[in-house]
């Protein structure tokens, strides 16, 4: 993985631990348990090849999501929660290349 892509996961590792912890200043965060991976890679515009990029996960490991033989645990599913909201997240974060 890359530097941005490390920083981003550590982001989402914090938010995961503060979630499970249920002591959020002004309330718990809501991540759905399941999410739709290809309705949200589909909002994106993006092929399974340049969201996994993007996202930081092999093109594999988003096909099993997008095939239900896994669901995304942890930040992946807090990352892929923010994107169904908004599909250019990582973009506006990160900028593109």
């Amino acid at each position: 993985m890359n530097k941005a892509a490390d920083k981003i996961v550590q982001g989402w590792r914090e938010i995961a631990a503060r979630n499970r912890s249920d002591r959020l200043p002004g309330g718990r965060v809501f991540v759905p348990k399941t999410v739709d991976v290809t309705a949200i890679r589909r909002k994106t515009g993006l092929s399974q090849q340049k969201f996994s990029a993007r996202i930081g996960v092999s093109t594999g490991t988003l096909r099993n999501w997008e095939q239900g033989r896994r669901q995304p645990e942890g930040p992946a599913r807090v990352l892929l929660a923010m994107l169904a909201r908004n599909p250019h997240l990582v973009e506006e974060t990160l900028g593109r290349k």
